[in-house]
C-alpha cells in the first residue's frame, strides 16, 4: 500500500493529473467548426475528440505562430499529419533558435525550451505580450504526452544544426547532436508521435485530424500576410481576413457583414439565423468559448442597439 502522503516530480504530476495541464484524456463529442468535404467552407458538426490531444497539438502549432510574431524573418509554417505512422510534424523557418549553451544552466537552449519544465522566454510580466506562451509548459506538454518527440533546429546566426530526440513521455532522451551547418535561413522542426495508449486510441481518427486541419487554417488567417502556411503539402490561401470570414458565412451577396480592422483587432459582425455564434482568437490561440475580448465587442454593439 503506498504511503498516505507522496511527493511527485513535476513530470510525474503532469502524467498523474493531466486535467490540470492539458485537459481531459477522455473522448467527448462537441459541436466544432471543421471544413466541409469540398474544403471550401466551414461547417459546424459533432466531432469526437480528446481535449488533451487537442491541447498538445495546439501547443506545437502556437509555438510556430509565436515565432512568426517575434521573428520577422519567418515566412513559412508547415504542418504535416501522417495518420498511418501516427506522426505530426510542425516546422517554421526564420532565424531558428540559438544553438548555444545557456549561460547559467550549462544546457543547450533548444533542449531547455522543449525538454525542461518551467523554462520560458515569457516570464517578464512588464513586457507587452502578443504571443501565446506564458507559463513555461507549452511544447513540453506535447513532449510528455508523446512516445517520441524529435527536435531539429538550424541556427542561422551561429550556422549550427541541433538534433535531439526524447522518448517514452520525455523520460528518456538522446544526447544532443550539434554540428556546423551552413544555412541561408534558420528553422525549427518538431516531429512527434502522440502516446495513443494514454488517449485510448488505436490511431488518429478522421474527426481529430479534421479539427487539427481547421486549426492550421486558423493559423493561416491569424499570422502576418507575408507568412505562407501549408497543410500536408498544400499551401492555404486565407491570409485575407475577409476571405477567411467567407469560409464561415459565405460571400457578401449571401450574408451582409460589417468589418472593423486595425493593427491589433480584426472584427466581423453579421446576422445569424441560428442564434448567437462566435469564432475568436487571441494571439493565434483559438478561444472557442469566447471570453472578455468577445464580450468587449458584444457589449458595444448591444449598447448601441439598445439606444
Amino acid at each position: 500500500m503506498p504511503p498516505k502522503y507522496q511527493k511527485l516530480s513535476p513530470l510525474e504530476h503532469i502524467l498523474k493529473r493531466p486535467d490540470t495541464y492539458v485537459g481531459s484524456l477522455e473522448k467527448e463529442t462537441t459541436k466544432q467548426w471543421v471544413l466541409d468535404e469540398s474544403k471550401t467552407s466551414m461547417i459546424q458538426r459533432d466531432i469526437e475528440h480528446i481535449p488533451a490531444l487537442d491541447k498538445i497539438f495546439d501547443e506545437i502549432l502556437v509555438n510556430a505562430i509565436d515565432q512568426s510574431t517575434v521573428d520577422s524573418t519567418v515566412d513559412t509554417i508547415k504542418v504535416t499529419i501522417n495518420r498511418e505512422a501516427n506522426e505530426i510534424c510542425v516546422s517554421n523557418n526564420g532565424k531558428g533558435i540559438s544553438v548555444e549553451r545557456h549561460e547559467t544552466e550549462n544546457t543547450y537552449i533548444p533542449e531547455m525550451i522543449f525538454g525542461e519544465l518551467l523554462t520560458s522566454s515569457n516570464y517578464d510580466d512588464d513586457e507587452k505580450r502578443t504571443v501565446g506562451g506564458r507559463n513555461g509548459y507549452g511544447a513540453k506538454l506535447a513532449n510528455i504526452f508523446s512516445k517520441e518527440f524529435d527536435l531539429e533546429v538550424y541556427d542561422q546566426v551561429a550556422q549550427k544544426k541541433f538534433q535531439m530526440t526524447w522518448t517514452n513521455n520525455m523520460t528518456e532522451k538522446t544526447k544532443p547532436i550539434v554540428t556546423k551547418k551552413k544555412c541561408e535561413k534558420g528553422s525549427v522542426k518538431i516531429t512527434f508521435k502522440p502516446d495513443l495508449e494514454k488517449f485510448k486510441l488505436d490511431k488518429l481518427s478522421e474527426d481529430i485530424v479534421a479539427l487539427f486541419e481547421r486549426r492550421v487554417y486558423d493559423a493561416c488567417a491569424t499570422t502576418n500576410e507575408n507568412i505562407s502556411v501549408y497543410f500536408n503539402g498544400k499551401k492555404l490561401n486565407f491570409k485575407n481576413f475577409e476571405k477567411y470570414v467567407d469560409l464561415y458565412i459565405g460571400n457578401k451577396k449571401d450574408t451582409p457583414r460589417i468589418f472593423d480592422i486595425d493593427s491589433r483587432w480584426s472584427v466581423c459582425v453579421c446576422h445569424s439565423n441560428e442564434g448567437y455564434k462566435c469564432v475568436s482568437f487571441v494571439n493565434g490561440i483559438a478561444t472557442s468559448n469566447g471570453g472578455t475580448h468577445v464580450d468587449y465587442v458584444n457589449r458595444q454593439i448591444i449598447n448601441k442597439v439598445i439606444e
